[in-house]
């Protein structure tokens, strides 16, 4: 059987402040705008009423409340802001624009909520819509100059960097050589790629601020852009030797190496770097975080690292943190067994660490370890009873175990936890199918595939997985390949989903496709895998090249010992 595909989305909280809790307030000390036909007091009233119970951080009765308010004033551009705060706190954004842009429309210059507007875009990463506000807020306050900074920042991190450089040129003209413009100026410089000039800004800075370390670390940038790494490696050299164990100078010195892969150089850096006690723990989590991800690094000198990131651990005794770079390293190193080992120390040693224990489950599922995945899944998710994600580990380990009813509850769970976020329901739902085919109850299958499509037509994953069961099955084939086109429109190189357009191909009886899919797949891929290897043979067994296809299914037992199937399928092709 295919492993089917899937996806788990660590989701964090993440609360979006536009302003200091002393500006949130100042919208509310007015209404809004008065209709004429408006009964101030029981609006005052029931207003007051709301602010009271946002302050008090009642969410709910003030949504309600403010509601309220604006049947007796659907003006009040103050209240719609308010509903517009409080949603885009609680992480309901599409929600809180509509509010927030009700309000733009009622008092379209009112500073406070264009720059919700404005931030909330920004977080989203709309940099176009994000713009559009701070251009309108220049517009209406011209002497807000840090406005105009701003708005120029917001330019050049969306690639327009000549609209940038006149916001910059000018403040630079009215102020002279400035930490602020200049600053932006030359960092503008840099993103269009005009070494030369930023070179030239970066030491007017300079020569009024020479120790600056971030201006410094610019310049070796710059050098580092120019081609020039000597120059940049002297400029460090420079800074290490005034301020030896100043932390900002040493950590830029490490993204510097990094990136240049001067890997001895840093490594023997790291190891000071390790003991300094003037660099914080944050920074070096963040520090040692960034290396998991260095794969040259890890490839060359992964068994240093461990020994490095064993004397930091010791720095930080029982830090529940910092204990799981090491595991997180050996997983980039591809020793699985090596990480859930010392996961398994630390949940023993930290029971109440649930990082570890998620990171331990992942570390199964990965292994395809799922007698382990079923005992430690069902202790995690009892004991972090609110973790969605455990419920759905545990569920895809009583899955894989035959304990279907179990893996059901456990979904069940799972889909409450989920709430209204139609990402972790979609994951619900991709497994909860799943579930139903291998129990072969092929109804609750293909309804729940229909629920999921309901919910969003486009997630490539429940196409996937409702294509391939439906080629299984040789069942409504034809929908089956337009399901399995529509994904590889999007997502053309995914291995995946590509086998399973084959896979559907060749069911259809179109075998030239399928083969040519299987072929691109297996010859791009680095190592091969059972399944890809097991389709294969299947299309060239049918295009009668029994050589090649039982060539394939040996290699596909190799990878794979359960797939005592293909014994028989050898069998009978050398007949």
């Amino acid at each position: 059987m295919k492993k089917v595909k899937w996806f788990f989305i660590l989701t964090g909280l993440i609360l979006i402040s536009i302003f200091s809790c002393g500006k949130k307030i100042v919208p509310a000390l007015v209404a809004g705008k008065i209709s004429k036909t408006f009964d101030s007091a029981a609006f005052d009233y029931i207003y007051v009423e709301a602010i009271k119970e946002k302050l008090m951080g009642n969410s709910g009765e003030a949504l309600k409340d403010f509601e309220q308010s604006l049947e007796l004033n659907p003006e009040s551009d103050a209240a719609y802001y308010q509903m517009a705060q409080i949603l885009i706190a609680n992480r309901d954004i599409k929600n809180g624009k509509k509010y927030a842009l009700k309000a733009v429309s009622i008092e379209p210059e009112n500073i406070w909520y264009l720059m919700m507007l404005a931030g909330t875009y920004y977080q989203e990463k709309n940099l176009d819509s994000a713009i559009i506000y701070y251009e309108k807020a220049v517009k209406y306050y011209p002497e807000k100059e840090s406005l105009r900074l701003t708005l120029g920042n917001l330019y050049s991190e969306n690639k327009n960097y000549d609209k940038a450089s006149e916001i910059f040129n000018a403040l630079d003209k009215k102020y002279g050589i400035n930490e602020a413009s200049t600053l932006s100026t030359v960092k503008n410089l840099m993103f269009a790629g005009d070494y030369g000039k930023a070179l030239e800004r970066i030491l007017l800075l300079l020569k009024q601020y020479p120790d600056e370390i971030l201006y410094n670390g610019l310049l070796a940038e710059i050098y580092r852009g120019k081609g020039e790494k000597e120059k940049a490696m002297e400029v460090y050299n420079q800074l290490i030797q005034r301020n030896p164990d100043n932390p900002e100078t040493l950590l830029s010195l490490c993204d510097f190496l990094i990136k240049e892969k001067i890997y001895d150089e840093f490594l023997q850096l790291l190891d000071t770097i390790v003991l300094n006690t003037k660099i914080s723990r944050e920074d070096k989590i963040a520090l040692f975080a960034q290396l998991t991800e260095e794969s040259d690094l890890i490839k060359a000198y992964g068994d240093k690292l461990q020994l490095t990131f064993t004397v930091l651990e010791s720095t930080y005794e029982n830090d529940e943190i910092i204990v799981l770079l090491r595991p997180e390293l050996s997983i980039k190193q591809g020793k699985l067994d090596d990480a859930a080992l010392r996961l398994e120390e630390i949940i023993k040693k930290q029971p109440e660490n649930y990082y570890a224990w998620e990171k331990l489950l992942l570390v199964y599922l990965q292994q395809g370890d799922y007698k382990k995945l079923l005992v430690k899944g069902e202790e995690c998710a009892t004991k972090f009873n609110r973790s969605f994600l455990a419920k759905l580990l545990y569920a895809n380990g009583a899955m894989e175990n035959g304990k279907f009813i179990v893996a059901l509850e456990e979904l069940r769970k799972a889909n409450i936890l989920a709430g209204e976020n139609k990402d972790l329901i979609m994951q619900v739902l991709s497994m909860k199918a799943s579930v139903y085919y291998k129990m072969k109850d092929l109804t609750n299958t293909f309804e729940t595939f229909e629920e999921a499509l309901k919910n969003n037509s486009e997630d490539l994953t429940i196409l996937n997985n409702y294509a391939y069961y439906l080629a299984e099955q040789n069942m409504r084939l034809k929908e089956a390949e337009i399901m399995a086109g529509k994904v590889i429109e999007k997502e053309k190189t995914n291995a995946t989903f590509l086998d399973t357009y084959a896979w559907v191909l060749y069911k259809r009886g179109k075998l030239k496709e399928a083969a040519k899919i299987m072929e691109s797949i297996i010859k791009n891929k680095e190592e091969n895998d059972a399944e890809y290897l097991e389709h294969y043979g299947y299309i060239l067994k049918k295009q009668k090249n029994c050589a090649k296809a039982t060539e394939n299914w040996k290699k596909a037992i190799e990878l794979d010992s359960t797939k005592t199937n293909l014994l028989k399928e050898i069998e009978n092709c050398i007949k």
